[in-house]
C-alpha cells in the first residue's frame, strides 16, 4: 500500500462534454500550485491522484484548500490491486492503527462488472472490522469514523477522512474579468466570488494623490494577495484619477459627485478590460448599501458603458459579505484607515435618484476623454503573487 491523494470534482463532474477541459484546467492551475513540491498528478473523469513525498503532504493540501473546482480532498491509501481478499487484508491492517468506537463503511464502485457490488461489499467489510478490532460497533446515523471504500479498474483505495474543497470552477476555465477592487471590504469579496465561478481576474484601483495615500495603494496590494492565494497571481491596474476627480468637484453640482465619478471609474475600467481580453467588470456593490448601489444609481452609472457588469454580492447582507471577507482574510486589511477615491470628497448630500441625461448633461461640461486617455496612459501595474514585482507603463 501507497498512500495517495485524491480530489474529487463535485460540480465539474456534471459538465458531460466540457468535463475534459474543466478537469484539464484544474491540473494546470494544481500543477501551477504545487511548484517546486515534486507532485506528480494524473486524472481521469472521476478523480485525480497526486503522488508525492509524504513530507510535502501538510503543503500540498494547505494549497489544494485554496484551489476552486475541488470537491473534496482525501488521502487515501492505495492497494497494489483490486481484488476483494486484498481489500478485506489491507482494511484489517489499516484499522489497527485507527481510533474509533464507533464506525459505517460506505463502499462505491466504479467498475460495474466488478463481482461485489457496493451495498454487498459495505455489510462484508464491516462484519471485517467488527471481527478484527475490539470495542468497536456499527453506526449507521452518526458514526466517529466514516471507513471510504473505492474499488476503481485498476487499483482499489481507502481512507478515513474526508476534506472538504471550496468547489466552484477552476480558475480561468471561464474566462476573465475586470475587477474594480477599492480598500473596502465588499470588492475583495466579489473578486474571491468571481474566482470561485472561474473567472480570472484582473484588478483596477483608483489612487487620487494627494488626497489618498500610498498606504491606502499597499493595503489594495495586499488585498490583491489575498485573492491570489486562491489564483495564483492578480495583474493589478494602478490608475491615477485626481486630475478627474479634481475636475469633477469643480465643474459638476456636488450632489453629483459620486455618480459622475464611478461613471469615470466605469468608462476606464471597460477600456483596461477590453485591452486585457476581460469579458466583463466585476465590483462589489451591493444594493441598497450606499446611494450610488441604488437601483436607479447603478442604473445610471452602468448606461456609461457597453459591458456587463456582474456585482456577486448585490443581494448579500452586509453580515454576510463580512463572514466570507473573514474566511479569505482580507476583513482585518479592509479595515485599516486609509482614505480611497471613494471616500474623499463625498458630498453632504448625494443624489440616490440620479437622472441619467443630467449625468451627460455634467461631464459634458469638461472633456473627460482626454483626462481618461491620459489616466490609462499613465497607469502604474502591479503583477501581485508569492512575491509582488512592478512594471511601470507596461502590460505585463
Amino acid at each position: 500500500m501507497k498512500k495517495i491523494i485524491i480530489i474529487k470534482y463535485g460540480e465539474l463532474s456534471t459538465k458531460k462534454d466540457n468535463i475534459n477541459f474543466f478537469i484539464s484546467t484544474l491540473k494546470d492551475n494544481i500543477k501551477a500550485s504545487l511548484s517546486g513540491l515534486n507532485a506528480n498528478i494524473t486524472y481521469d473523469k472521476g478523480r485525480m491522484f497526486i503522488e508525492s513525498s509524504e513530507d510535502n503532504y501538510e503543503s500540498i493540501m494547505s494549497k489544494l484548500k485554496k484551489t476552486f473546482g475541488i470537491h473534496e480532498i482525501n488521502i487515501a491509501y492505495e492497494l497494489e490491486n483490486n481484488d476483494f481478499e486484498n481489500i478485506k487484508a489491507s482494511l484489517i491492517e489499516l484499522i489497527k492503527d485507527v481510533e474509533f468506537t464507533t464506525f459505517k463503511v460506505e463502499s462505491k464502485r466504479s467498475d460495474k462488472t466488478y463481482p461485489v457490488n457496493s451495498m454487498e461489499m459495505s455489510r462484508i467489510l464491516g462484519g471485517v472490522v467488527l471481527k478484527n478490532k475490539d470495542g468497536v460497533k456499527v453506526d449507521v446515523h452518526n458514526p466517529e469514523t466514516v471507513i471510504n471504500v473505492e474499488v476503481r479498474f485498476k487499483h482499489a483505495y481507502i481512507y478515513f477522512e474526508k476534506e472538504r474543497g471550496l468547489g466552484g470552477y477552476p480558475v480561468g476555465a471561464l474566462g476573465k474579468g475586470m475587477l474594480m477592487l477599492s480598500g473596502g471590504i465588499d470588492s475583495p469579496v466579489a473578486g474571491y466570488l468571481a474566482l470561485k465561478r472561474g473567472v480570472r481576474i484582473e484588478g483596477v484601483y483608483f489612487e487620487s494623490p494627494p488626497h489618498t495615500s500610498e498606504a491606502a495603494k499597499n493595503k489594495v496590494i495586499s488585498l490583491a494577495k489575498q485573492l491570489a492565494d486562491y489564483s495564483g497571481y492578480v495583474k493589478l491596474h494602478v490608475i491615477n484619477f485626481t486630475k478627474i476627480q479634481e475636475t469633477i468637484l469643480k465643474e459638476c453640482p456636488h450632489e453629483y459627485l459620486i455618480t459622475i465619478m464611478r461613471r469615470m471609474m466605469y468608462r476606464i475600467s471597460e477600456r483596461l478590460a477590453r485591452r486585457s481580453n476581460c469579458k466583463v467588470l466585476v465590483n462589489g456593490e451591493s444594493i441598497g448599501q450606499v446611494a450610488s448601489q441604488t437601483l436607479t444609481s447603478m442604473y445610471a452609472i452602468n448606461s456609461a458603458i457597453k459591458m456587463p457588469v456582474i456585482r456577486p454580492v448585490a443581494c448579500l447582507d452586509k453580515l454576510d459579505i463580512i463572514d466570507i471577507a473573514k474566511k479569505i482574510e482580507t476583513y482585518e486589511i479592509s479595515i485599516q484607515p486609509f482614505e480611497d477615491c471613494c471616500t474623499i470628497f463625498v458630498p453632504d448630500h448625494p443624489v440616490i435618484n440620479p437622472d441619467e441625461a443630467l449625468c451627460i448633461e455634467y461631464e459634458n461640461l469638461f472633456d473627460y476623454e482626454t483626462l481618461i486617455k491620459e489616466a490609462i496612459e499613465t497607469e502604474e501595474i502591479v503583477k501581485v503573487e508569492n512575491k509582488i514585482s512592478e512594471v511601470h507603463n507596461n502590460v505585463l
